[in-house]
């Protein structure tokens, strides 16, 4: 079973804490900026010095055990089942094709787009803002 340590916990996990071991924090995804992310991810934290004038252990960044588990917790130390970790690659999906994502295009609308094209590529065509000709 894998210990963990609470946010009321965070003096105990300072004093707990081994270097160079990996601990885990979850991390609660906002649904309504990411629709097509899993609702949560564990992040991993590896504990790799001591802060100079306290003692407590840090990351390479500088985050103290105390105020990492203050802020992120609960932390774990193992890897939470069936999550996956936030600096793993996503999950594959598309975005919605919306109403019209079957309808071909017509002679008209391809016409217009590389006309488009074209006066996009050719610098002498383009027109600068403000400036009157």
């Amino acid at each position: 079973m894998a210990k963990s340590w609470s946010a009321a916990q965070a003096k105990k996990f300072a004093k707990e804490v081994r270097l160079n071991t990996p601990y885990y924090f979850v991390y609660d995804i906002a649904r309504n900026r990411a629709p097509y992310e899993d609702a949560q991810l564990y992040s991993e934290v590896v504990f790799t010095g001591r802060a100079a004038f306290t003692g407590n252990p840090c990351t390479d960044s500088g985050y103290s055990a105390h105020t990492l588990c203050l802020n992120y917790g609960p932390i774990y130390d193992a890897p939470p089942a069936g999550m996956r970790n936030v600096a793993g690659p996503g999950p594959q999906v598309g975005a919605p094709l919306g109403e019209d994502h079957f309808a071909p295009l017509d002679e008209a609308e391809i016409r217009g787009m590389e006309k488009l094209a074209r006066q996009g590529s050719v610098p002498g065509a383009r027109r600068i803002r403000g400036r009157r000709v």
